[in-house]
């Protein structure tokens, strides 16, 4: 599986941004889906999950209530909506792949190239 995260920019304080991943590969929707995001000097950092089928997500504390994951296996792409945006949120956003019933987050199979997301204050 191979991912390929996009839709990253500069916001300011408090505004929105959502970005997407696309993932090449067969059987996507075996895959539950993540964001991470690495910021300057700090390890990765799980954000949330989706299951296979979209129907159960989890969030850290950090992102409750401001980050939404969601995902359409009909084609393809895994969103992240994040909304209320703060400089702390600036960071490199990557997707990531764990196979459904194998393991247990934060530990994924797959990372793709990630997008830079950056809030100004």
């Amino acid at each position: 599986v191979q991912l390929q995260a996009s839709g990253g920019g500069v916001v300011q304080t408090g505004g929105s941004l959502r970005i997407s991943c696309v993932a090449s590969g067969r059987n996507f929707s075996r895959y539950e889906m993540g964001w991470v995001r690495q910021a300057p000097g700090k390890e990765p950092k799980l954000l949330a999950t989706i299951n296979w089928s979209g129907n159960s997500q989890y969030y850290v504390d950090s992102t409750k209530g401001r980050f939404t994951i969601s995902r359409d296996n009909a084609e393809n792409p895994v969103y992240l909506q994040m909304n209320s945006l703060k400089p702390e949120d600036t960071a490199v956003y990557f997707c990531a792949a764990k196979l459904a019933n194998v393991g247990t987050w934060p530990t994924y199979h797959y990372r793709g190239h990630g997008t830079q997301v950056t809030v100004s204050s």
